[in-house]
């Protein structure tokens, strides 16, 4: 049985977002197994951005709405 969604409780994720290398890690992708951010986490289908989008069509490092990250100009 494969586990699709969140990491099962008992399992941890640690260090940086391999998408962005920036935010904590809470989620592995269960195709890749990346760790990566919330930001960067398809929690329905339980992938990262990267496999969610295989074409590369979207912005991965586009912000959402209402992050505190700053913007350089």
């Amino acid at each position: 049985m494969k586990c699709v969604g969140v990491v099962p409780t008992g399992m941890s994720v640690t260090g940086l977002c391999q998408v962005c290398e920036s935010r904590e890690a809470e989620y592995t992708c269960h195709q890749c197994g990346a760790a990566v951010c919330p930001v960067h986490f398809e929690q329905d289908r339980g992938v990262c951005v990267h496999c969610a989008d295989p074409d590369g069509t979207e912005d991965v490092f586009a912000q959402p709405a209402g992050d505190d990250v700053p913007e350089f100009r």
